[in-house]
């Protein structure tokens, strides 16, 4: 039997030097999917999150570092990857996190992502003020954090993520003043600021020519109206100490909603905020206001209108009966006077499901038509100076005596 023949040392030289040209040039079929230091962002992101308020059906409970944050099944949800190129790792691309009540701050480390489009941490108990780290995120497109309790003001430096098109910081403890140059930020469409400590005055905005939703209610902002985007299709900007005119608006045709209640703008409601092509929805009281312009329309969208708790004056408008779409309707606290026109009570019969008139000055019979409405019908007509029948259901309540009213009439013709 011949002997095996063992390979010589020139042939051994010669398979090693084949084997090391295989490794360079040949592609291995084994990669590590996610690049490593974002990968070591993730683990700081969770480190800096109290483990008790982490609950076993969390998205949180699901990252698992022994698998790869880009691959593994079932795990690391709330994270969105990038697909990567031949020979290349994923990158994170987007943090999307669940409500579950997180308790912790927000890792410095998260401005290592710098692919990452979108960071959503919405509803958790996030503190602290926002990491600088953040605004070094060019890529991101939306930044949610709303409903945690982040402090602090909103960095000047916000104005490097010219990519952001939706930047939401909602009831949270964020103060100081809106920055100025937040109107750099071309590309958003959706500006939430509300429920926070914001104080001064609101910017000038007109250059954020993409904005759709802009809101700014229940802070501490004073002064006028600014230049606002025509672009805009909801406005609120309630419970605030803004002041003077609200002719500015006139500008802002495609609203939808508009909410200026518990503020201190007078003057008068032009025709034009009622009359707005999509405007379905208008609350302005609380206010200041002293007189409200209903012209006559046709076709016209607007389903509800508030403004109670003003001083508007003169008898009630009309021509309120000719916006066909009108549902509810609050002048509650105002000092309209007169009688109430019948084709009201004829809208209650047939279209309006609410009528709030009370604390007013309307005098005089209430009209048939109310007595004749057979719906039920939310609203009242207490407290004017009515001869309003006890069986009548929104005249339930007390009315004043007959000369407060004359009074108040003559008052308001001196």
């Amino acid at each position: 039997m011949a002997a095996k023949t063992q390979p010589s040392s020139s042939l051994l030289l010669i398979m090693s030097l084949f084997s090391l040209v295989l490794s360079t040039f040949v592609p291995s079929s084994v990669f590590s999917a996610t690049l490593r230091s974002d990968i070591q962002t993730l683990e700081s992101i969770i480190r800096s999150i109290d483990p008790s308020s982490i609950s076993p059906s969390s998205y949180l409970s699901t990252w698992d570092f022994s698998e790869d944050p880009c691959e593994g099944a079932g795990t690391f949800l709330g994270v969105m990857c990038s697909f990567p190129l031949e020979n290349t790792t994923s990158r994170v691309i987007e943090i999307d996190l669940d409500d579950d009540g997180y308790d912790g701050f927000l890792s410095d480390a998260i401005g290592n992502l710098t692919e990452l489009t979108v960071l959503s941490l919405n509803k958790n108990r996030f503190r602290g003020p926002i990491p600088e780290a953040v605004f070094q995120l060019r890529k991101l497109t939306k930044l949610s954090l709303s409903e945690n309790f982040f402090t602090g003001d909103i960095s000047p430096e916000i104005m490097r993520l010219k990519e952001l098109k939706t930047l939401d910081l909602s009831k949270n403890s964020i103060a100081g003043e809106i920055p100025p140059r937040i109107s750099a930020l071309r590309s958003l469409t959706h500006l939430i600021l509300s429920n926070n400590h914001l104080d001064g005055r609101i910017p000038a905005l007109n250059g954020l020519w993409k904005l759709q939703v802009l809101e700014l209610g229940n802070n501490h902002l004073f002064g006028t109206l600014p230049k606002l985007p025509p672009s805009l299709r909801t406005l609120s900007i309630c419970y605030n100490s803004l002041a003077g005119h609200i002719s500015p608006l006139h500008r802002l045709k495609q609203l939808v909603s508009l909410d200026l209640s518990q503020n201190r703008f007078s003057g008068t409601i032009g025709h034009e905020v009622l009359t707005f092509p999509e405007i379905s929805r208008v609350n302005v009281s609380f206010n200041q206001f002293i007189s409200i312009e209903v012209i006559q329309v046709t076709g016209s969208r607007l389903r509800m209108l508030d403004a109670e708790g003003n001083h508007l004056q003169g008898h009630l408008p009309l021509n309120l009966a000719t916006y066909e779409n009108l549902k509810d309707i609050n002048l509650r606290s105002n000092m309209f006077s007169g009688d109430i026109p019948r084709i009201y009570g004829k809208r209650l019969e047939n279209s309006w499901r609410s009528l709030y008139l009370e604390n007013n000055y309307l005098t005089g019979s209430l009209p048939l038509e109310f007595q004749k409405i057979t719906k039920q019908i939310r609203g009242s007509l207490s407290n004017n100076c009515l001869q309003c029948p006890k069986n009548v259901t929104i005249c339930q309540g007390t009315q004043k005596p007959k000369s407060q009213c004359t009074n108040a009439m003559q008052e308001g013709l001196e």
